[in-house]
């Protein structure tokens, strides 16, 4: 199985409506029904870690291949909350895709997890042989770094949202607490971060938490 990863980050307008706000989440997390959709959670974003991120929310789903991603966004029901409950109330949105490097189980995340969403962005002369080193790093984490239940990684292959944003990870953690405790592997974190630096022309990290009222398919 090679499950691919969607993440979208969303800036609602200042001064938008809580209701309306409600009614995108609602909107949003109740496509989770749709046969393609094996994971889904939208809701507020925890933290942003990144002085060029000021998104508010954030969706995360999860697909059993490139198809299933597509029919998901054709869908009629999706492309009604997109034009109905979406747009009228963001200022920005994008959005990056990626195969998962292996098989993240369980594929649907329970209530209070926390994830830690990153994007990073090569500079024009990165070859492909420093994007295998980057994606090495990535992969490197879980074992090295303690409360992790998953992590995958993969390079963008929908390239008109992403801002030329080419590869993204997520982590997974049992909740907040654990994903704060990547503080106690600072020094590993902040060694592998200079093995990167210098091929990187932006990051982006944000925190998201699972909220209670995200639903996760039972087509798995």
């Amino acid at each position: 199985m090679s499950i691919v990863e969607h993440v979208v980050l969303f800036k609602v307008k200042d001064d938008t409506d809580q209701a309306k706000v409600n009614m995108m989440l609602n909107g949003l997390n109740g496509l989770v029904s749709l046969d393609p959709v094996v994971h889904l959670t939208a809701g507020p974003v925890f933290r942003t870690r990144s002085p060029m991120s000021n998104f508010t929310h954030m969706l995360h789903s999860r697909y059993k291949s490139k198809e299933d991603l597509n029919s998901y966004s054709a869908h009629p029901d999706h492309l009604r909350v997109v034009k109905e409950n979406v747009l009228p109330i963001c200022d920005d949105i994008m959005a990056v895709d990626w195969v998962a490097d292996n098989d993240p189980l369980p594929l649907s995340l329970p209530c209070n997890s926390a994830i830690k969403v990153t994007f990073l962005k090569l500079k024009e002369n990165v070859n492909d042989e420093a994007q295998g080193e980057i994606l090495g790093v990535i992969k490197g984490i879980k074992d090295n770094v303690s409360g992790i239940q998953q992590i995958t990684c993969g390079e963008n292959f929908s390239p008109a949202r992403a801002r030329g944003f080419s590869i993204a990870s997520v982590a997974v953690f049992n909740g907040v607490n654990e994903m704060e405790g990547i503080e106690e592997n600072e020094e590993y974190v902040n060694l592998q971060k200079q093995k990167v630096r210098d091929y990187l022309d932006g990051v982006i990290v944000v925190d998201y938490v699972v909220p209670s009222s995200s639903s996760s398919s039972s087509n798995l």
